[in-house]
């Protein structure tokens, strides 16, 4: 089976071709199903349709009972076994071999009253089966059984024989020289269900050579290719171009040519690549048997080939038969992924395109060791539906996501040409739930975008899309996530970025976008490629990550963590477990990471005798005064801070038994070292003698004019206070304060009363016991320190000295 891949990869319409066959006639909601079963001028597909049942109707069966069957599975092989096991359960059971397309049609019940279906598939069988099913109508066949019992349940077996011999639908698209088998191809392919389409090319073609004509071997290498399988899709390009050579148009060449990259066969390729650009720039086709000096693509790719292999590369174990893809980081330990693995085995819902389930999303935990992804589980029914779910991202807070899906409402949307096409939802993480989804604004009926990846900082959303304005078939966009949750409009990254082809996947970090493209110069399918980006000149050269990421196959969805250089993708390269698979990587060779040379450093010394002071404790703060980092100093008295931000703000706290504490403000320079002095100050030398009178000595305690609030540089020297109180527990203090000489006597002294009363609070509050301060009393401007008493003109900061706060020791 390949690829559950290309239906997300390719952004082509998830025609999801639903098994119940288009009907027009539909009731007025809201009718009960009771009423519907009472009407009599009411049809099958009517009440079907009431009540959301999936259904089609099949006529000229072989030797099947008229009647209606709920169908549990569709498989392509037979399920003789999986119908005794129902049997078992009790169930009428059986299964259905339709020679129109070589599948099964599992059955769990069958009835000749449409009626009864109904009621059983709206009951769920009294509640005893939960699983999706849907009815399948059999017409003009075997007249419908009466009171059958389980012996009567047919199994049918068909062969390819069969199959060709037996096809009896009517032409699809009335091409009187197509066999019905081609036919019938045709209808699969224009629907994409290129999984069944291709099975019927290989039939017909093998059965006879004369339906090697132009447009059924163009298709049968186009539906082997969007199901990359490139060694079928190169045998019957290969025989397309032997055939028609001159008849091949650019896009037929190109898919040859990677086909042929996809099968190793690189020299073949170059040529075949040097004839894609000549069609496409209509040269002369003559110029392919005279071939020039090799393109700078061929050299690109030779580059590529040389390339000595820097990662280890290797399988998970949590891959499974069907696809694995998208891996995507999350919190700190765990990584989401798509899987389309849990499907029971009676699961009816398979995705046309090549008849795999359709994706849902998982989250594992890494082993950080092998890392191995362990322990997986569905992510969340919030945002897993019965369609697809892949390709996630998560915003820098894990609270929000974005992932793609189908555009589907309670039932799937198309456009105007049936098409359904994928879109980007978004959900929030609220008390430890995920909400339900909600689309995004640039998101359209007609035309499909996914692949969303946000910027580590959150503020960037990359996608892919085919919307206008596209340089190929899909090509990566962005658009900025704006603080309210807004989002600007889409921008094209260009064509550095963006060929004609496809780019996909994409995957960004601080300086580098990673990215899958089949458009630039690789080894074959999707490769994995990386682009620098510099805000002067934007993005840099594209450049192929090589082998062994990158292989002759697709390999997409690349992820890494740049700190460790280990990270995970996806490929469906030969030797997988499945379809897609999830693979993991570690380099090797790790890059070169400039050395980080900023620094704080310094040396800590007594401020009196200028001795160095070793085993100080220095703390380097945010400007938040959250800690970062502590040391203690060196029998030198020296300490040192590395590998810190660039021109940031820290702050440096130093500490030491009986000193203050010492607080300097610190800003870094690009690589650069930053150097400070700290000096430590005795708490008992505060204590001064001054006319006989012992006094706390702080710097003076400063107020601004007409205010009593205690500013910052007021608090340090409070807090030394308060250390010098709490080194001697018996000081009681008392405190006086004053006020310069403007403003009216009275109001001074009740200002600078107030002053000293926000003092001692101040004191107080940092766990001083109130007893042990005697007083706290304002002096006005009774006890200026200077000249400047009214009767002179002073300056500002004159003033300035006079506002002030004194304390007195009263008792030690």
């Amino acid at each position: 089976m390949k690829k559950l891949l290309t239906a997300l990869i390719l952004f082509l319409s998830l025609s999801i071709g639903a098994q119940e066959k288009e009907n027009s006639a539909m009731l007025q909601p809201g009718t009960n199903l009771s009423s519907i079963l009472e009407e009599n001028d009411v049809s099958f597909a009517q009440a079907a349709e009431t009540n959301t049942i999936a259904h089609r109707t099949f006529t000229n069966l072989t030797d099947i009972y008229n009647g209606y069957y709920i169908i549990a599975g569709v498989f392509s092989k037979s399920q003789e076994k999986a119908a005794k096991k129902y049997k078992k359960k009790g169930y009428n059971s059986g299964y259905i071999a339709n020679p129109e397309n070589g599948l099964n049609y599992l059955y769990i019940d069958y009835q000749s009253d449409w009626k009864e279906s109904i009621s059983k598939v709206t009951s769920k069988f009294n509640g005893k089966y939960k699983d999706e099913v849907w009815i399948m109508e059999v017409e003009n066949s075997k007249p419908a059984m009466e009171n059958p019992t389980k012996e009567d349940f047919i199994t049918n077996n068909s062969s390819e024989e069969s199959i060709a011999e037996n096809l009896t639908s009517k032409s699809i698209d009335g091409t009187p020289n197509k066999s019905k088998l081609i036919q019938r191809a045709d209808y699969y392919f224009n629907k994409m269900w290129y999984a069944e389409a291709a099975d019927l090319y290989e039939m017909a073609l093998k059965k006879n050579e004369k339906n090697y004509s132009y447009d059924v071997l163009q298709k049968a290498g186009d539906s082997h290719y969007f199901n990359t399988d490139m060694e079928k899709a190169y045998h019957w390009y290969n025989i397309l171009y032997e055939k028609y050579e001159k008849e091949m148009s650019a896009d037929n060449i190109f898919k040859y040519a990677h086909s042929l990259k996809g099968t190793g066969k690189y020299a073949r390729s170059k040529r075949l690549m040097r004839l894609y650009n000549r069609k496409l720039k209509k040269e002369d086709l003559a110029a392919i048997n005279n071939p020039s000096e090799a393109t700078p693509n061929e050299i690109v790719l030779d580059n590529i080939l040389g390339t000595s292999k820097k990662f280890e590369v290797k399988n998970l174990s949590v891959n499974s038969e069907y696809s694995e893809f998208s891996p995507m980081f999350h919190d700190d330990n765990r990584v989401v992924y798509a899987s389309a693995k849990d499907s029971s085995f009676f699961n009816t819902r398979r995705y046309k395109w090549n008849n795999q389930p359709y994706l849902d999303l998982y989250v594992a935990k890494i082993n950080e060791e092998s890392q191995e992804l362990k322990d997986a589980i569905k992510f969340s029914k919030k945002v897993n539906t019965k369609y697809h779910e892949a390709a996630v991202t998560f915003a820098p807070d894990n609270r929000t996501m974005y992932f793609t899906r189908n555009n589907y409402g309670k039932k799937l949307k198309r456009d105007k040409k049936g098409v359904n096409h994928l879109k980007i939802y978004q959900s929030k993480k609220i008390d430890g739930e995920w909400t339900e989804a909600t689309e995004l604004p640039f998101n359209s009926d007609n035309y499909s975008t996914g692949h969303p990846a946000l910027s580590p900082d959150g503020k960037e959303l990359y996608f892919v899309s085919d919307m206008p304005g596209s340089i190929g078939e899909t090509d990566i966009f962005m658009v900025d996530v704006r603080e309210d949750g807004s989002f600007s409009e889409p921008r094209n990254l260009g064509p550095e970025i963006n060929t004609e082809r496809r780019e996909m996947f994409p995957f960004i970090n601080d300086k580098k976008l990673y990215f899958s493209s089949d458009g630039h110069t690789g080894l074959g399918g999707l490769d994995v490629y990386e682009v620098s980006f510099e805000e002067e000149e934007g993005f840099l050269d594209v450049v192929n990550l090589g082998q062994p990421i990158n292989s002759n196959k697709d390999d997409f969805s690349y992820i890494i963590d740049e700190e460790t250089q280990k990270g995970y993708f996806a490929s469906n390269r030969e030797g997988g477990r499945g379809d897609d698979d999830i693979y993991a990587f570690k380099n090797l060779v790790l890059e070169e990471i400039p050395a980080n040379t900023n620094a704080i450093d310094g040396v800590v010394t007594e401020l009196i005798t200028g001795d160095v002071m070793p085993k100080a404790l220095v703390e380097l703060l945010d400007e938040n005064n959250i800690k970062l980092k502590e040391v203690l100093t060196g029998d030198d008295g020296s300490f040192i801070f590395e590998d810190l931000e660039a021109t940031t703000k820290y702050v440096i706290k130093t500490t030491k038994g009986t000193y203050f504490d010492d607080l300097q403000e610190v800003t870094t320079k690009e690589n650069d070292t930053i150097s400070v002095d700290v000096s430590l100050r005795k708490l008992k030398e505060m204590i001064a003698v001054e006319d006989g009178i012992k006094k706390l000595k702080t710097e003076m305690i400063h107020f601004d004019f007409d205010k009593s609030y205690i500013r910052e540089d007021a608090a340090v020297e409070l807090d030394k206070l308060v250390e010098v109180m709490t080194e001697y527990p018996n000081m009681v203090i008392k405190i006086e304060s004053h006020t310069d000489s403007r403003g009216k006597r009275a109001y001074n002294k009740y200002l600078s009363d107030k002053r000293a009363k926000s003092s001692r609070d101040y004191i107080i509050s940092k766990g001083i016991a109130a007893e042990r301060i005697e007083s706290a009393i304002g002096y006005g401007e009774e006890r200026l320190i200077n000249e400047c008493d009214g009767t002179v003109r002073c300056t500002e900061q004159k003033h300035y000295l006079n506002r002030r706060s004194e304390f007195i020791i009263v008792k030690m």
